[in-house]
């Protein structure tokens, strides 16, 4: 037996669970279906599992991708505010971190079960888990009306005029990301992006590395850039530059000004540190040299971590001695090697560390309007799409947003299709 519905919504995560409720809500008749059992997991272990929701201050500047101007009308019509009042309906009590970030009071869980009360409202029909084989496309007998969509799953077949896939990146494969929304879309001739790890930790060599290794579970306060090794002031002037905070690992560089510059680093390229920002550290140095007996090392750790002064101290034999014994250029070096330190990644900790994935379904083949592909019927949302926003709530703000675009969408044709239409 054959079901049928307006439209089926195919991922059961933030954009997909948003989308579901909003368009059955708005009068359709909706299937929402998921190959895992649980729904929202990247929600539930999001924020340390308080869920950084959205963020105050989200523009269209804070999301990467081939096309930068794409995310803008999605979120020009569904703002960080719209989602506050959501979550404020539901007395979710939630609270700003920095920088505009916003994470619930309580728990991921509060967003999950408001998302699952939206769903409930709209009269949405959920089959988890419920795996796809294959859609098809199925012209009408008369071929008058418009196409529509043959759904092969393990509870039975759906035919649907309209479907939305909201599958996800490839990022955190332990909780069930796989490439399906990729798949769909080389399957009805729709272009890629290739896609790639995002809001991850950066690796290196483990020789070259092991000097830094001694370093590990260090967190400070950095200015990092990344770019090609021979770039011009004027280039230089122009790249992205985060200041957040940087965290050591065994293997390499993580902590939120890794994760963000990660998602502008190339192979090849280097990445450029000022591990002491806002501290003129050539002038300290050369003043400590006139009045102090300390050793470097030590005179140093006034300035940064007393293991990163130890670390680097540790580097040249110009630098281990006192600092009153030092050269003017022995000195200078060390403060230029510490506010300019460049380094080449080997890679990255892939997707199974990737917060979300970078490219995706190319926003070329799809409406910017109503997130429907050049494929009539069939719409993509959230990080299956080639928009990846920086860290700090913009990844959840897009979902929300492109959900929201694409479901007012699914309302305006089905009401302009459906001989009578019944909002619920």
């Amino acid at each position: 037996m054959t079901e049928k519905y307006d439209v089926v919504v195919i991922g059961a995560g933030a954009a997909g669970l948003f989308c579901a409720g909003l368009a059955g809500q708005r009068g359709l008749k909706v299937l929402l279906l998921d190959h895992s059992e649980k729904v929202a997991e990247k929600i539930r272990i999001s924020g340390g599992g308080r869920c950084n929701f959205t963020n105050r201050d989200t523009t269209p500047a804070n999301f990467v991708g081939e096309n930068p101007h794409f995310c803008r009308s999605a979120l020009s019509r569904y703002t960080p505010q719209d989602f506050i009042t959501l979550l404020q309906r539901y007395q979710i009590p939630f609270h700003e971190k920095h920088k505009g970030q916003l994470f619930c009071d309580r728990s991921a869980e509060d967003v999950i079960n408001m998302l699952l009360a939206e769903c409930d409202a709209g009269g949405v029909t959920r089959w988890q888990p419920c795996r796809v084989s294959s859609i098809k496309q199925a012209s009408s007998p008369d071929k008058t009306s418009a196409s529509s969509y043959q759904i092969e799953s393990d509870r039975g077949l759906i035919e649907v005029p309209q479907v939305v896939i909201a599958t996800g990146g490839l990022s955190i494969p332990k909780i069930g990301a796989t490439d399906f929304g990729y798949r769909i879309a080389k399957q009805f001739g729709l272009r890629l992006v290739e896609p790639r790890a995002a809001l991850v930790p950066l690796t290196f060599d483990g020789e070259a590395w092991a000097p830094y290794a001694q370093l590990s579970g260090l967190a400070l306060p950095v200015l990092i850039e990344t770019g090609t090794p021979d770039a011009t002031p004027k280039q230089r002037k122009k790249a992205v530059v985060f200041a957040e905070d940087l965290l050591f690992t065994h293997r390499g560089l993580s902590g939120p000004a890794v994760l963000q510059i990660s998602s502008f680093w190339r192979e090849g390229q280097p990445v450029r540190i000022n591990l002491a920002p806002g501290v003129d550290l050539p002038t300290l140095l050369l003043r400590a040299k006139a009045s102090s007996k300390k050793l470097i090392a030590n005179e140093l750790a006034t300035l940064v971590p007393s293991r990163l002064a130890d670390a680097w101290a540790s580097r040249d034999p110009a630098w281990q001695k006192p600092v009153s014994e030092a050269t003017d250029k022995a000195l200078t070096a060390l403060a230029e090697r510490l506010q300019d330190w460049q380094l080449i990644p080997t890679g990255t900790e892939g997707y199974k560390k990737a917060e979300v994935t970078l490219g995706g379904v190319d926003t070329r083949d799809l409406s910017s309007q109503t997130m429907e592909s050049r494929q009539q019927g069939l719409y993509f949302i959230g990080e299956v799409v080639d928009v990846t926003g920086w860290l700090g709530g913009y990844n959840f703000q897009w979902a929300w947003a492109s959900a929201h675009a694409c479901a007012e969408a699914l309302a305006l044709k089905h009401n302009n299709t459906s001989p009578h239409p019944s909002p619920r």
